[in-house]
């Protein structure tokens, strides 16, 4: 048997063998798959844009009076949908929502929708459902007020949706979240919508 040095280049050039654990994928891609600055911008965008749903969802339960006042929440007989849909519809859609302002439906709807959209973004799993649930949520919620006030068209309403798209389209449910680990679960694979 003939035992042979390696060279420091050769070592150098080598692929390292990478120890992996379930939980060396929550803050690290895979080597070279993008830079370390890409994965702290997404993470962030997807944390702030998660909170932002998640917020919206916890005000309206409770009432914290920053949006909803306590006596208006959700939790004391309030509408999270009726003042905003009742009141604030302006343009070709009004009728429509002033007809599913306050239906206890459409409260449920929306309510389920903030807190699902915004538990998935913070956690980093289920980017494309709830991505693509996000986008149709703000986009509907642009709808109510036509034009909007300060554009002719665009809002912030409609750059959140399409930053929701761009965050499913580049995995950021990998970038400093659950994402790896999540595709890696028995009810994910094979199933790319759950991603």
């Amino acid at each position: 048997m003939t035992v042979t040095k390696e060279s420091n280049t050769e070592a150098r050039t080598r692929p390292s063998a990478v120890v992996s654990s379930p939980f060396s994928t929550l803050f690290h891609q895979r080597a070279g798959a993008r830079g370390l600055a890409l994965d702290i911008v997404l993470g962030l965008t997807r944390l702030s844009l998660g909170w932002v749903f998640l917020w919206a969802f916890l005000d309206k339960l409770f009432g914290l009076g920053h949006e909803t006042a306590s006596n208006a929440s959700w939790i004391h007989g309030g509408s999270p949908t009726e003042g905003f849909l009742a009141h604030g519809a302006v343009g070709p859609f009004t009728s429509f929502y002033h007809d599913i302002a306050g239906a206890t439906w459409a409260d449920y709807l929306f309510m389920i929708g903030l807190a699902a959209i915004g538990t998935a973004l913070i956690l980093g799993v289920g980017m494309r459902a709830a991505a693509g649930a996000g986008a149709v949520l703000l986009v509907m919620m642009w709808s109510v007020v036509l034009p909007p006030e300060n554009n002719v068209f665009m809002d912030d309403h409609l750059i959140y949706a399409l930053v929701l798209i761009l965050l499913a389209a580049l995995n950021a449910g990998r970038s400093f979240g659950l994402g790896a680990l999540w595709e890696r679960t028995a009810l994910v694979r094979g199933r790319a919508y759950l991603v």
